[in-house]
């Protein structure tokens, strides 16, 4: 994941560079709008909305973002199957129980 992470920040780099002259304003996005989006396309296999959202923050944001993200999402998880978030977290990764 994180190779990916750096592969489109290089492309980010480039694409910025030449974004920068067209004289539009444009809107910035969070961690946490970024790391939805980027988590929602990776779900979807959306090479493009997953490039798009990891232009809008850097690699350390998005990690994080994507991090905090898949906390709430197991502890979510865990609430509605009333079982501990670690029995859903190795769950979710195919992982026996301990």
């Amino acid at each position: 994941m994180f190779d990916r992470i750096r592969t489109y920040v290089a492309r980010l780099r480039s694409s910025t560079a030449a974004q920068q002259g067209d004289g539009r304003e444009k809107r910035t996005h969070n961690l946490f709008e970024a790391a939805a989006a980027y988590v929602a396309a990776c779900a979807e296999d959306d090479q493009d909305r997953i490039d798009e959202a990891a232009a809008w923050v850097s690699p350390e944001a998005l990690s994080f973002g994507v991090s905090e993200l898949a906390c709430r999402a197991v502890i979510a998880l865990a609430r509605e199957r009333d079982e501990s978030p670690r029995t859903v977290a190795r769950d979710l990764l195919g992982l026996p129980v301990s």
